[in-house]
């Protein structure tokens, strides 16, 4: 039987690649759905473009590409056991492994290494998480024989000052003596008179920790000897020894699924805060279903759950799911599924795909909500050229009116905006009373080294909120057209026009003194309905008299000439081995700062197709080249673009044509030509593309339920003086409801824990990573960004 199967592999022989360098092996999730090895139908790996099907999608792979070799991955949880065998479709041939020495010679080398170094590959997720640290932290090995002196010390939870000096940022806990001392030497900036490290050099006790910085989890801990950040797997009953209990904390910390979610020990101003918005104690009941489907954090991952979940309840964006295939169709799809899913789906495609390139959205690192926010319609709006862009529904423009202080003129300008940002003045609190009498006791029990007072929570009015957002500012540098010279000038802001959903971020964070990103602890009473006509822009009005439009005068440099290059620095980087116009490249690029930095450069682009190709400047090319289609420029026409390539793409959907055309367009880089296919949509329609969208828009048409809180009767319309080259907006009356917010727990944007709230069929849903539950009590007050749905009139 073994040879049988052997003659049939043959044919399919060319086919079967063994995995390069640089090539990803997608054998943990499913690319169409949230299928995995632990699914009962298991995963399907291409065995020539390495990307995972679940049971359900790889016959679509198969029909739409042709590859026939498949490796059927299946992993028994109960039993421990892993699974592995080669199918050969369309008959289902099956070949286990590691059997595979039993065919024919013929084959058997070739597949053995193939399946052996797809086998051994590590997951293309694990390996982007795993690149994504800048460093691997390890352990001390003073941990495990610390020796700690029996002094008495007992640590208070607050009130820290350094011995030595009244430093009271940045300080650090000494784990044998217990002196409490500040820093300077740590790589995270920090301040200090580095009393800390005066005292090891005393004392030569090795280990401290940083005192604001301990979680359940652990803390930054530095060996002065080994002079780097280090681990201590007994750093609970080291700081015991000082009368500190780590597990104390872990109340609070259980309410959040951040893996590396940063709780100070400091007392603990935040438990109400995280006990009211995840709605603590309450009993919830859970739905599932179409539009209640939870998704899994990642570690950190929470920013991207929330939003997706916000996004996905309106109309416009699950309209535009068969787009979403390009990032992710196991969320898209998964989200809207009448399926039973109470362990939720896994994001980890659609994470990879969409942080693609960005430095903060690709970590493991928390990040802000808000800001993922913005990057995800930047996004949307790049890649919906030709088709419905549900990034319309958030698209307004915002009227600015700039006036000079001293003529009294003005000038009236539009900007697009997506987001409202609305400031918390905290002097508006109507609590400030009660605050300033907090503040007196927190200070006090500072100072005397007494536990802090209980946390009282600022209360700001919306009004004030409101009135903070329409205050004229100082515009910093204002050149005023009709002095010709620099002024003062203030600027106001209104709405040029009304979005169809208003997107409303509190502006809760801000920087302390040492430049660290904080929370500030307060409570709007955001009301559920909101009436915002009155902010309407009106325009020049009588009476006033505009700016000449006339234009900063332009200081030109003394030297206009094409940039040198310091071609020593490129002949020293090119005599260690790399392409000399490479080199050329790197120092112009860096600034002809030196070969250390074009060094740095050469390393982050090398892998790029263009690396070796000689340096062309758009402003300095001859006539005939910079004529030439951007796309295509060193690329001939009749250069056919990898079959591999060309694979992957059509695997998708696309064209056969259409995916040449791109690869070309790129220089044969998947990822340009990706960007390349959303942003030059085919002109004739195909019918192939049609027919394989449809099939995709089949298999994830959500519920008529999913649509219920869709407003069917808009007032929404194109603004009749807008310009056709502008950008559109649906403009319409600004009167709006409340129906979901995203709210944020912790100190700090790169700390703490995202949830959501959701309103779906008249009830509040909340959305807390994989568990979704029907709201008792929604923290309406304590949001961090709002969403409102335009009101209908009718």
């Amino acid at each position: 039987m073994a040879a049988d199967l052997g003659e049939l592999l043959v044919p399919y022989m060319p086919t079967i690649r063994v995995p390069r360098t640089g090539d990803r092996v997608f054998k943990s999730e499913c690319a169409f759905s949230y299928d995995s090895p632990e699914s009962e139908g298991g995963l399907y790996v291409c065995m020539n473009t390495f990307l995972g099907f679940g049971r359900e999608h790889v016959e679509r792979h198969y029909r739409k590409t042709g590859q026939s070799v498949y490796m059927h991955l299946k992993r028994h949880v109960k039993e421990c056991e892993d699974e592995a065998k080669l199918v050969i479709f369309p008959d289902h041939y099956e070949i286990p492994l590691p059997n595979i020495e039993e065919l024919p010679a013929l084959v058997s080398v070739h597949v053995t290494i193939a399946c052996d170094a797809v086998l051994n590959a590590v997951s293309a997720y694990k390996k982007q998480e795993h690149d994504s640290w800048e460093e691997e932290i390890q352990t001390s090995k003073h941990s495990r024989g610390l020796r700690q002196l029996d002094n008495g010390v007992r640590i208070p939870p607050s009130g820290w000052k350094c011995q030595k000096c009244e430093m009271r940022e940045n300080l650090w806990l000494n784990l044998t003596d217990g002196s409490v001392l500040c820093g300077k030497w740590f790589f995270d900036g920090a301040g200090g008179n580095g009393h800390a490290l005066e005292h090891y050099k005393e004392t030569k006790f090795p280990l401290a920790v940083k005192l604001d910085n301990i979680t359940p989890d652990g803390a930054d801990i530095y060996s002065f000897d080994e002079e780097e950040a280090v681990l201590d797997p007994q750093i609970s009953e080291h700081l015991q020894h000082f009368g500190i209990d780590m597990l104390q904390m872990q109340r609070v910390q259980k309410f959040t699924s951040c893996h590396s979610a940063v709780l100070f020990l400091l007392p603990n101003t935040r438990v109400c805060e995280w006990e009211v918005i995840q709605e603590a104690g309450m009993k919830l009941k859970a739905v599932y279903g179409s539009g209640f489907t939870g998704i899994k954090n990642l570690g950190n991952s929470c920013y991207l759950g929330t939003t997706m979940q916000v996004l996905f309840s309106i109309p416009e964006f699950q309209r535009f799911r068969v787009l979403f295939v390009y990032w992710s169709p196991s969320v898209c799809h998964n989200l809207l599924s009448l399926q039973h899913q109470p362990k939720g789906i896994s994001p980890k495609m659609f994470k990879a795909l969409i942080s693609r390139g960005h430095p903060e959205f690709s970590s493991n690192r928390q990040q802000d909500a808000h800001e993922f926010f913005l990057h995800l319609i930047n996004l949307v709006e790049r890649n919906s050229a030709g088709s419905e862009n549900p990034s319309d529904v958030f698209r307004h423009l915002v009227e600015e009116r700039v006036q000079c202080c001293q003529t009294k003129r003005v000038r009236y300008t539009h900007k697009v905006d997506y987001v409202m940002q609305l400031p918390a003045p905290m002097e508006a609190a109507s609590n400030r009373e009660e605050l300033i009498a907090y503040e007196a006791k927190r200070k006090e029990a500072e100072e005397n080294m007494r536990a802090p007072p209980e946390p009282v929570r600022a209360r700001i009015p919306f009004t004030a909120c409101l009135q903070a957002f329409t205050e004229p500012e100082n515009v910093p540098d204002f050149w005023s057209s009709a002095l010709q010279a620099k002024s003062a000038g203030v600027k106001t802001s209104r709405f040029a026009s009304f979005p169809e959903y208003l997107v409303m971020q509190i502006k809760k964070f801000t920087f302390g003194v040492d430049w660290v990103p904080k929370k500030l602890d307060l409570s709007i009473e955001v009301p559920d309905f909101l009436d915002l006509s009155r902010f309407r822009g009106t325009g020049l009005q009588a009476g006033e008299e505009e700016l000449p439009d006339l234009a900063p005068p332009i200081v030109l440099p003394e030297d206009t000439r094409a940039p040198e290059i310091d071609e020593s620095a490129a002949m020293q980087l090119a005599e260690m081995g790399f392409p000399l116009e490479a080199c050329r490249k790197a120092v112009y690029y860096t600034g002809n700062m030196g070969p250390e930095m074009a060094f740095n450069w050469i390393i982050a682009h090398m892998e790029e197709p263009d690396f070796a190709e000689p340096l062309a400047l758009p402003s300095f090319m001859e006539p005939a080249t910079s004529m030439a289609s951007p796309g295509l420029a060193g690329t001939p026409l009749d250069n056919q673009p990898p079959e591999e390539s060309i694979a992957i793409l059509t695997s998708m959907g696309f064209p056969r044509r259409h995916t040449v055309q791109a690869l070309r367009a790129s220089n044969n880089n998947l990822e340009r030509a990706l960007d390349w296919i959303f942003t030059h949509p085919e002109r004739e329609e195909d019918e192939e593309t049609s027919d394989a969208l449809s099939d995709m828009a089949d298999t994830t048409e959500p519920n008529d339920n999913v649509f219920s809180n869709a407003n069917t009767n808009s007032d929404s319309t194109l603004s009749p003086d807008q310009d056709p080259s502008g950008p559109r907006v649906k403009d319409g009356p600004g009167r709006y409801e409340l129906f979901a917010f995203i709210s944020h727990m912790g100190a700090s944007t790169m700390s703490g824990h995202y949830i959501c709230h959701v309103k779906k069929e008249g009830r509040w849903v909340i959305f807390n990573d994989h568990k979704v539950c029907l709201s008792e009590r929604p923290p309406k007050d304590l949001g961090y960004i709002y969403f409102y749905r335009r009101l209908s009139s009718r």
